[in-house]
């Protein structure tokens, strides 16, 4: 018999053919099945061709082909699917057996199928993996929750070949995240946060295009030199890079060519949902969606543009002051609008880990997030550092270093959403951050109107701030009557 594998990966697509690469790299023997068994032939006949790979037609000849403990790892589509190809696994398998979904799966689904493959005698790791098809290749960032008995026997080939970060590059950007659907809950946040930086960057973009004048070149130039500084981070660089790319056809610059529709695969909007599902305020992913879904109105957006007007005679260079100045201010704002998308982040988190009881460490979190992933950026060393100072800091807005950091950028913050106002110029992320934490910061709200008007029209009652208890008050008998 032929020497057995230590890993089996379901689905080929392109992330699933890198990820068995990057495994396979590492040292260790892998099995490859994909439903359609050409996948697996053509895999083996040519990325795969001469390397320590099985290529199998079958499910259950990539089951015989695991040595024990089997490390059984899909990467499809989530959903329906992955519940049929775990039904279908478990009669193969056998107690201490690992079964791994690597997807973009929803982390109900992954509570829900850690307790079925317990219960079946077998362990489940729902693991979220970040950092594209690249990311796959090279070094993802892996969030790996579910059964914990699982993660001793994924822990060698997931710190193997996930990204690594620190000083000596030694640190692998992969850890226990927690029981459950915790690795899949803190994914999704990645994701959201992702959302909220890209809509983010967008902003400055056109603000640095439509009121400070800047070519693609300047642009390119602008965003190199943020890259050196407090936003260096992997979307700056490519947004950086987009800038030089010319058409092939054309000469002219491809950013121009590209139609301004924006994707969305869900994760954002799930976490959303779940934010309001646990009362925080997560408004930058939020309004990110919502940005998105705009953006998709192309067709009705063109025909408004026709008809409704926004400010008239506005002197746009003047608004902008110097053309430096106006930069730099954009950068401040960007920078202080980012520091809140991760404070609603990890607040999420730490909501989200006292509703399920999940014993998440949030500096861990931010050191998965350090490298291989989109996110991936330099102040989330500072974030590591926030959370090991603190573990249970209430919001990253409390730490030192990021009011220091809120504080130095505010007037410039201010004076950005300001001139987008005056200039007609949208951009509601960072709108939404600077509303985030002028209420943040409040110690009274007009939540307190809100309240009377919930109990004159529904009796809702309230509380009070002189007294102890809830009341109701019959506030059409005690209203000032109009007067004749």
């Amino acid at each position: 018999m032929s020497e057995k594998c230590d890993f089996g990966l379901i689905g080929l697509a392109v992330m699933g053919e890198n990820l068995a690469l990057n495994v396979e790299s590492r040292g260790y023997r892998v099995a490859v099945y994909n439903r359609t068994t050409e996948k697996v032939d053509e895999f083996i006949a040519g990325r795969a061709a001469g390397k320590n790979f099985i290529g199998c037609h079958s499910l259950q000849e990539m089951v015989d082909n695991l040595a024990t403990p089997r490390k059984v790892m899909m990467l499809v589509k989530a959903g329906p699917a992955v519940d049929a190809i775990i039904d279908q696994l478990i009669p193969m398998l056998s107690p201490g057996d690992v079964i791994i979904d690597g997807g973009n799966t929803h982390y109900a689904d992954t509570e829900r199928r850690t307790k079925h493959v317990e219960e079946n005698g077998l362990l489940f790791c729902g693991t979220g993996v970040s950092g594209g098809e690249e990311g796959a290749l090279k070094g993802p960032s892996m969030m790996p929750g579910g059964s914990e008995a699982s993660w001793p026997i994924v822990k060698p080939i997931f710190q193997a070949i996930a990204a690594k970060v620190g000083p000596s590059n030694d640190i692998p950007c992969s850890e226990w995240v927690g029981p459950r659907g915790a690795g899949h809950y803190v994914k999704m946040v990645h994701n959201g946060i992702e959302y909220g930086d890209m809509q983010l960057i967008c902003e400055a973009y056109l603000l640095l295009k439509e009121v400070g004048g800047l070519s693609n070149a300047e642009m390119y130039d602008v965003f190199a030199e943020w890259n050196k500084g407090e936003l260096q981070s992997y979307l700056i660089e490519i947004s950086r890079d987009i800038f030089s790319v010319k058409d092939e056809e054309s000469g002219d610059d491809l950013v121009d060519k590209v139609l301004d529709v924006a994707g969305a695969k869900g994760t954002g909007k799930w976490m959303s949902q779940l934010a309001l599902d646990l009362g925080v305020p997560s408004t930058l992913v939020t309004t990110a969606v919502f940005a998105r879904s705009i953006s998709a109105q192309k067709e009705a957006r063109v025909r408004a543009s026709a008809v409704l007007n926004g400010p008239s005679d506005v002197d746009l260079s003047a608004l902008a002051g110097g053309k430096k100045e106006f930069v730099d201010a954009v950068r401040q704002a960007l920078y202080a609008s980012k520091i809140c998308s991760y404070a609603q982040g990890f607040v999420q988190l730490q909501a989200a880990a006292k509703e399920h009881d999940w014993p998440l460490n949030y500096g861990d979190c931010a050191l998965l997030w350090r490298g291989g992933c989109i996110i991936r950026a330099q102040f989330l060393d500072t974030i590591k550092e926030a959370f090991d100072a603190d573990p249970n800091l209430e919001n990253l807005l409390l730490n030192e270093y990021f009011t220091k950091a809120i504080q130095a950028s505010q007037a410039a913050w201010r004076k950005v959403v300001s001139i987008s106002a005056l200039a007609g110029i949208p951009v509601p992320a960072f709108s939404s951050a600077l509303a985030y934490y002028d209420s943040y910061r409040s110690a009274r709200l007009p939540a307190n109107l809100l309240q009377a008007q919930r109990d004159y029209f529904g009796a809702h009652t309230y509380k009070r701030v002189d007294m102890e208890g809830t009341f109701h008050s019959d506030w059409i008998t005690l209203r000032k009557q109009p007067e004749e």
